[in-house]
């Protein structure tokens, strides 16, 4: 995960109603992701050929004020995957982002480091995310960027200018790597359009890795 520092009235146009910007030591944050869907199921039902593949998306984070106090939560800006029919019935049911370019990965793993790359192609031009990391885990530590990047356990969609809808995503604390090395390549105008643009010539405020773990997104959506 690629993350930005941005301006928060950048994200503004994005946000659902009912929804306010989650910031970060003052700062807004849009990350750029990368990662593998392993063993997909809808309804439990197995996807056939196509329930592991990549996915590379562009979001930014939220928090929603509820009787109970505030849930933490992301926005989806783009979500890329590879397959054409996953990007339909994502659109279809549940209002997301999807398009459907072709992907790549590239995953080694020795002793000591491995490295992580993910590829997606936009027209005629290959985009880049890679780290080399540390195998080691560790906890992520308490009031971090890292843990405040991977701690949202809710996903917000915009039905229409006036309502929203949410869902819970569930999975446990994950163990992150230490990142030795990074490399970002994305055109972001030509990915995300032009409000992004800015992105392509900025260096990342960070760079992180979580080990990732089994995830369950719940089915039912919760309008407001």
């Amino acid at each position: 995960m690629a993350n930005y520092a941005v301006e928060p009235q950048m994200l503004q146009p994005y946000l659902p109603k009912g929804v306010e910007l989650d910031l970060y030591e003052g700062e807004a944050y849009v990350s750029l992701v990368g990662f593998m869907f392993k063993h997909s199921r809808i309804f439990n039902i197995p996807i056939p050929l196509m329930g592991t593949f990549e996915e590379i998306n562009l979001r930014f984070y939220v928090k929603r004020k509820t009787a109970e106090g505030y849930r933490r939560g992301v926005v989806f800006i783009n979500e890329t995957v590879p397959y054409k029919p996953v990007a339909w019935l994502a659109n279809k049911l549940y209002k997301e982002h999807y398009i459907a370019i072709p992907t790549n990965h590239n995953i080694v793993i020795g002793e000591d480091t491995k490295l992580i790359q993910y590829d997606w192609k936009m027209g005629q031009t290959w985009n880049h995310l890679e780290v080399k990391a540390s195998t080691s885990q560790r906890e992520m530590d308490r009031g971090s960027l890292e843990e405040f990047i991977f701690e949202h356990y809710f996903g917000y969609t915009r039905i229409d200018e006036n309502r929203s809808q949410e869902y819970r995503i569930n999975h446990p604390r994950w163990m992150v790597n230490d990142v030795l090395e990074a490399f970002v390549d994305c055109d972001f105008a030509a990915m995300y359009g032009e409000t992004f643009a800015q992105l392509s010539t900025k260096a990342p405020k960070s760079v992180i890795i979580a080990e990732g773990s089994a995830i369950r997104v719940d089915w039912k959506r919760h309008p407001f």
